[in-house]
């Protein structure tokens, strides 16, 4: 048994993170050397005069490299810690927000936007304009995701094999709303929706910093209140009963949560998928299964994992951009199959993976 405590993960992966988020500001089509980013800083702070504070790589640094990089650290996180929601809420550890609907949704709402924004907005747009793409993403999400938890709840009772049905069936549908919208757009709206699909922090700015952060801030202090009954809910919603939990109720709840999330993220950045999956995971066979664990420990990786993939899609065709959705869905694919037959040989031993 793994005897290192929580407290031993929380820093080192929190030292992981640091890590990552300085190196991750250094890499791109510019370099910046650390020398540069701490003089950057200073002169920010005050403690070094700037005899040229109009300078190009400042300017890049605070403008783009830094929004872009807590960004993704932002995104990460949200995104790993709906698939432990997910996985905790089905008590299935190969659920993730593609695989329910909640990103294909989120999609669906972002191309309408796309599409029909200035239709809707009419002569309001200034105000509603902004506030539009994340709203929509977010009502996509919500519907897609409760249509596969109806359709998979058979007798009252959530079956994990018609939630997979039911989600590729939800899935199929809403890609092809996307697609539709995609059809009768007209060529810049066209792009907007495909490089959007494909996941991209290129739009990376501080307001979006600011919603993506406080979102997904919310989200995760509100999730750790619900920990100790997402223990109890993987005993079975019998057992959870028995203690004393509304499970229809938590659940309600933990769908929400996720999807405003998921949806925050989504509508900024687009639809990257597989980090849900495989951080949960990872951390299960690392420590516990323990959801109190699970969710401060995804948090951290999730943001640790998408900014080195994010510097792998700075670098790779530099210096034009590879989408990020497309690095995590090379590496996720496998590590989905791997797990898909690690849990089918685990079916006879109960628990979890029951």
């Amino acid at each position: 048994m793994n005897k290192l405590s929580f407290r031993f993960y929380y820093i080192s992966l929190s030292i992981l993170l640091l890590v990552s988020l300085i190196v991750s500001t250094r890499v791109g089509a510019v370099d910046i050397s650390f020398q540069d980013i701490i003089s950057f800083f200073g002169h920010k702070l005050g403690f070094i005069p700037d005899n040229n504070p109009n300078s190009i790589p400042q300017a890049l640094f605070f403008q783009i490299r830094l929004p872009r990089v807590i960004l993704c650290a932002f995104v990460g996180a949200a995104l790993s810690v709906s698939g432990a929601l997910m996985q905790a809420m089905f008590r299935n550890p190969i659920v993730e927000p593609g695989l329910v609907g909640t990103s294909s949704g989120a999609a669906l709402g972002a191309a309408f936007v796309f599409v029909m924004g200035k239709t809707i907005s009419g002569p309001f747009a200034d105000f509603i304009g902004p506030f539009m793409l994340p709203f929509f993403a977010f009502l996509g999400g919500l519907i897609a995701t409760l249509l596969v938890y109806r359709l998979s709840s058979v007798f009252g009772k959530t079956n994990v094999n018609t939630m997979l049905l039911a989600g590729i069936a939800v899935n199929a549908l809403a890609s092809g709303g996307t697609g539709f919208f995609s059809y009768i757009a007209r060529d810049p709206q066209a792009r907007s929706i495909t490089f959007w699909n494909l996941g991209t922090l290129s739009g990376a700015d501080w307001p979006a910093v600011e919603l993506v952060g406080i979102s997904t801030t919310a989200g995760i202090l509100i999730c750790l209140r619900y920990s100790k009954a997402l223990n109890a809910l993987l005993l079975g919603e019998t057992e959870a009963g028995y203690l004393g939990i509304n499970t229809e109720k938590l659940k309600m709840r933990i769908i929400l949560i996720n999807t405003f999330i998921v949806a925050m993220a989504t509508s900024i950045v687009g639809v990257i998928g597989f980090i849900g999956l495989i951080v949960p995971h990872l951390l299960r066979m690392m420590k516990s299964s323990d959801n109190r664990f699970l969710i401060i420990a995804s948090a951290l990786l999730g943001a640790i994992l998408l900014n080195m993939a994010d510097m792998v899609s700075r670098v790779i065709v530099a210096p034009s951009e590879f989408p990020i959705g497309i690095i995590t869905a090379f590496v996720g694919a496998p590590v989905f199959l791997f797990i898909l037959i690690r849990n089918s040989r685990k079916q006879q031993q109960g628990g979890f993976y029951a």
